[in-house]
């Protein structure tokens, strides 16, 4: 196998490659790639896909918002921020804010839960009553 002669041979990243360093699926990154998250890659003459630095960097930054919960549209957003250069700390801040009001919300919803259940097990004491107040507790309207 021939090294890369040039400086954007040298830079080109497979698909496998680029899942590997950012710890994403394959199918997950050509799926970004439809919804346009990721730029169409450019392909080698087989076909296959071939990123550069950029994409490593972008789908990093996708990941990592991902991975705080923010819905792709959120992440479509702050993308259009960073691309077109227009860094406005405000308009980052608006996103991050209304997704930190919907993270708070479901965390008060999965407090309600907690107190529900643990007082239903509760219930339910050492497990040996003839009637489950669990099962029974699932099966009311």
């Amino acid at each position: 196998m021939q090294r890369p002669t040039s400086a954007s041979a040298a830079a080109a990243i497979s698909i496998g490659v680029l899942a590997k360093r950012t710890g994403c699926n394959i199918e997950t990154i050509r799926y970004y790639e439809k919804i346009g998250l990721l730029p169409p890659p450019t392909r080698s003459g087989a076909g296959h896909r071939i990123f550069r630095a950029d994409d490593l960097s972008r789908l990093r930054f996708v990941r990592r918002a991902r991975g705080l919960g923010f819905a792709l549209d959120e992440v479509r957003a702050l993308l259009r921020l960073a691309d077109g250069r227009q860094q406005s700390c405000a308009q980052a801040r608006s996103i991050a804010e209304s997704h930190l009001d919907d993270v708070r919300a479901r965390i008060a919803h999965l407090k309600a839960m907690e107190r529900v259940l643990r007082d239903t097990v509760r219930l339910c004491a050492d497990g040996t009553k003839p009637n489950c107040p669990i099962i029974e507790a699932l099966s009311r309207e």
